[in-house]
């Protein structure tokens, strides 16, 4: 995989999977450019099953929530909602990313979005959902559970 510096980005956060997807791993580096931010994922250790439900595409947002943290039922509670600073509907959420697709577990992505700059996004949270996001339901699209989950900090913390 093609590995970023930390010290090139603005924000990062470090992807790591709940007890049942303990071999999720990864990094999301935060860009800030031309008016807004270039967003470069690279995770590791994705379920990919032969016939699975999701198409091993997976839903990837930002969420307000400050903490990877939750409890038996949801590892991530403390995530909350989507980042959704304009009050708009998904999939037009600030936090709102292009699904993840993973071949042999892998997962590479990079996008530019004008919704928000690093900085308003550090002390929040990324999130990895189970299934693909479906691009209509509300308020988060039918992803499924938070499997995997990173802590947006600020590159020079």
């Amino acid at each position: 995989m093609i590995q970023f510096r930390n010290d090139t980005a603005d924000a990062y956060a470090q992807i790591r999977g709940d007890a049942k997807h303990s071999e999720i791993h990864g990094n999301v580096y935060f860009f800030e450019m031309y008016g807004g931010t270039l967003v470069v994922a690279e995770v590791e250790g994705l379920p990919n099953t032969e016939n699975a439900p999701n198409g091993n595409f997976y839903g990837f947002h930002i969420h307000e929530g400050a903490v990877c943290a939750g409890d038996d039922k949801d590892p991530f509670a403390q995530t909350k909602g989507h980042y959704n600073p304009g009050n708009t509907v998904h999939p037009k959420h600030a936090g709102d990313f292009p699904p993840l697709l993973a071949n042999d577990g892998i997962a590479w992505s990079a996008f530019y979005t004008e919704r928000f700059y690093p900085e308003e996004v550090i002390g929040r949270t990324v999130v990895i959902h189970g299934m693909a996001d479906d691009f209509h339901t509300q308020p988060s699209g039918d992803s499924g559970n938070k499997i995997a989950c990173g802590e947006i900090v600020s590159v020079s913390e």
